[in-house]
């Protein structure tokens, strides 16, 4: 029997059968879960509970987990601990036993042949995952062996790769050599790189003449391909590779073609690379398709009658899917709200095909040009879209609130409704602004929408949520996939009014499993970590503002901050040093509250279609959540979370991608620009117009002992006296872009654009390329 849930394989687009193309299902095999670790620890001290087994000197179980936190990170033999315990020859067997009850327990790690570490510390040597990248482009892992009931594992900080050397990629497996630096965190060097016959490492790039060049702009190095292993693969062409074992003398690794995946540089090949490049699977196995396509309508049976009810759906202008739909009212001086929701979980059943590829996926990830969803379209753009005038199965929550947007009550319901109109934000906001009403629904509809959002927007400002101005950048195309422009995505009330109503129904649904005792998927969101905390507390310092201690942080601390500099330049930056700040959310069976939202219990409902987390909590709130799977929600809550973060590291790797591909017309140009972070390596710079970012490296600096600053948020030199610093104000000149990588670079032309005469801006804030104003940075001296 297969253990209970196996972490999902990453696919290839390959042809496989359906048999061996199925992700490995949540439900899993049936039967009880083992023991936890406190649990299988209690046993074991009891069976200790004495010196054991007539050795009065052997430690105790408890001694020898001390002994080992004792020892962090070091390898720990059984001579050392016989040695610090004063043990005889003839007690070894004994020791022995005592060992495998540890490892056994969960409560040591086996290092080596007969080595052990304490499992809260990782040993010198061990295998870890690449899992993404921090925001200086170096790899972060995580340990592939690691105890859940410990808590979150720890974070591996990978050192970069040698010159010559690929760089490492998420879904990578290396044998690492581990420095603790404090706390749950570590340094990581690539000792060996792992491969395994059912998951080989893969090289995705642009072949070019007997070559290929990888996407991965971390990555220098280059592949030659020998004439036998090229395949069909023509100059230009997207390939998956796998290194081949020989190597030649001299020059480029050798590496054999093994599917050709489309051009660079037509239409939707910035998503396909995006999604190979992060592992995302895009091809639904058969029999998910088949069981999406056989499904049909819900009937009235054992539902509310909500057709009546002019529910409408608000979405952006290039959504792909309508999964909610909201209605309010005037009631009893306050507000009726109505929330409806797709019910996914009544097409999706537990280890079923389609639920173990949602499983898989955890969550639809968004391209400008594409979706690759959670669900096939059968279903996300079907019987699960709630299109307007077709009747469509919903879970809704009717919630009441009073004048000042407090909750008196709510209920959920499954109901058959019926979509009035598919409207979008824009739509919605002009009339609502024009004080006039829609077509086709009654008087007052946008009125009340409006009213009721202005009363959970007066208690939002009362909880003092964290309300981040980062503006979302949006990649418009023209009908054959050309970059037209890449804007800020507009941010209306019409957009706000959606997402009040969503945190109400998310709270709603949170706090109704509770009060059945059910187990909920709640989304969490811990406070700021102490050492995150402290390098934004410095960052801001050069602002003239405070923070508050941590142990007193609010969320309404930021909004001050960000209120302070609502209107100063440097407003964008510290938006996002304030973001950069946070801790991550993430799924947990476990509540925590959110802190971002300021509330205490918090769990995603209103996208089903497209998250994993709401699916369960449906599941959870129509009692068709088997037992197996609530008792595995740790291990989903991990894998969903895992998703989710690769989805957005997909997701703005596209954007800047096409981003790259935009600026690539525009070599040569000038850009205001604001330096957005500091490194060893060079500058990074983010363009003011379109937020497109690159790097200034060190050597186009002029010639110096350039020192950053303790808090890495500047630099000096020590010749020139010159300093530049996180947040600087700066016009640069764009060097290169490269599309493939989505990489760029730019030329510091002046560290302040404002002073001195201004010349006519271009578009997109470009000036013409010719001699800079003020002393020039850009050459060497």
């Amino acid at each position: 029997m297969p253990p209970p849930n196996p972490p999902p394989q990453p696919r290839g687009r390959a042809k496989a059968s359906p048999a061996a193309r199925s992700s490995p299902s949540p439900a899993g095999a049936g039967g009880r879960r083992a023991a936890s670790a406190p649990e299988r620890s209690a046993s074991a001290d009891n069976a200790q509970a004495g010196r054991g087994g007539g050795h009065p000197n052997l430690p105790t179980l408890a001694d020898l987990r001390a002994f080992l936190r004792a020892s962090p990170g070091r390898r720990v033999s059984k001579t050392d601990i016989a040695r610090h315990f004063g043990l005889t020859t003839d007690q070894r067997p004994a020791l022995r036993d005592l060992l495998r009850q540890l490892k056994d327990s969960g409560q040591a790690a086996p290092v080596g042949r007969r080595g052990l570490a304490a499992p809260d510390r990782l040993p010198e040597m061990t295998v870890v995952e690449i899992v993404g990248t921090d925001a200086d482009g170096d790899a972060i892992a995580r340990p592939v062996q690691w105890d859940k009931a410990l808590g979150p594992p720890p974070a591996v900080f990978m050192a970069p790769e040698r010159r010559g050397h690929p760089a490492l990629a998420p879904g990578e497996r290396v044998l690492a050599r581990l420095r603790h630096i404090g706390g749950t965190k570590y340094e990581g060097r690539t000792f060996k790189r792992l491969a395994s016959a059912d998951r080989p490492a893969r090289i995705l790039g642009v072949f070019e003449e007997g070559r290929i060049i990888p996407t991965d702009r971390r990555s220098r190095a280059e592949w030659f391909v020998p004439p036998e292993h090229r395949g069909e693969a023509k100059p230009g062409d997207i390939v998956l590779a796998e290194p081949l074992p020989q190597h030649r003398p001299m020059g480029a690794r050798p590496a054999a073609v093994v599917e050709v995946l489309g051009r660079m540089g037509e239409p939707r090949s910035v998503s396909l690379v995006c999604i190979h490049a992060h592992g995302i699977p895009d091809i639904f196995p058969a029999e998910a398709v088949q069981e999406a396509e056989r499904a049909r309508a819900v009937t009235k049976r054992g539902r509310e009658d909500l057709t009546a009810v002019p529910l409408v759906t608000i979405d952006g202008e290039d959504a792909r899917d309508f999964d909610d739909a909201v209605f309010a009212e005037p009631h009893e001086g306050g507000w009726r709200v109505l929330v409806a929701i797709a019910d996914v979980a009544h097409y999706v059943k537990p280890g079923s095909a389609l639920d173990r590829e949602a499983w898989a996926r955890g969550n639809s990830v968004y391209f400008p040009d594409r979706v690759v969803p959670m669900l096939p379209e059968a279903l996300s753009n079907g019987w699960c879209s709630l299109r307007p005038n077709e009747n469509r199965g919903c879970l809704f929550v009717e919630m009441l609130f009073d004048r000042s947007g407090t909750k008196t009550g709510h209920r959920f319901g499954r109901g058959l409704m019926r979509s009035w109109a598919r409207l979008t934000y824009e739509k919605v906001q002009a009339a609502h602004d024009e004080s006039r009403d829609l077509e086709d629904l009654p008087e007052g509809h946008l009125i009340n929408l409006y009213g009721a959002f202005r009363a959970l927007l007066a208690a939002r400002e009362r909880r003092g949520t964290l309300d981040l101005d980062v503006p979302e950048r949006r990649v418009v195309l023209d009908p054959h996939g050309k970059v037209l422009e890449v804007v800020p995505r507009s941010r209306l009330d019409s957009h706000r009014l959606i997402e009040e109503f969503m945190v109400a129904a998310n709270v709603a649904a949170a706090e109704e499993l509770e009060k059945r005792r059910a187990p909920c998927m709640y989304r969490v969101h811990d406070r700021p970590s102490d050492e995150k905390l402290e390098g934004l507390r410095q960052f801001l310092q050069q602002f003239g503002i405070k923070l508050a201690p941590r142990d007193r942080i609010h969320p309404r601390d930021f909004s001050h901050v960000l209120e302070i500099v609502k209107d100063r330049p440097e407003a964008r930056m510290v938006n996002e040093a304030v973001l950069r700040g946070q801790s991550q959310a993430a799924y947990s069976p476990d509540n925590i509250g959110h802190f971002g939202l300021a509330l205490a219990k918090y769990a995603h409902f209103t996208s089903p279609i497209r998250r994993y987390a709401d699916l369960l909590v449906h599941r959870a709130l129509t009692n068709s959540l088997p037992d197996e799977e609530a008792a595995r929600f740790p291990d989903t809550a991990e894998h969903i979370t895992q998703t989710e973060r690769r989805a957005a590291m997909a997701e703005r790797d596209a954007v800047d991608r096409y981003l790259a591909a935009f600026m690539a017309t525009r070599e040569g140009e000038l850009f205001e620009a604001r330096i957005s972070g500091v490194t060893r390596f060079g500058l990074f710079v983010t363009v003011e117009s379109n937020g497109a970012s690159g790097i200034v490296p060190l050597a186009t600096l002029p010639d110096d002992r350039w020192q950053l600053d303790e808090t890495g948020h500047g630099m000096t030199g020590r010749s020139t006296g010159l300093s530049f610093a996180l947040g600087q104000p700066v016009e640069v000149q764009l060097v290169s872009a490269t599309p493939r990588t989505g990489g760029m670079v730019f030329r510091l032309m002046q560290g302040d654009p404002r002073a001195g005469q201004r010349r006519p801006a271009l578009r997109g804030g470009a000036r013409p390329a010719g001699k800079p104003r003020g002393r020039p940075l850009s050459r060497r001296r």
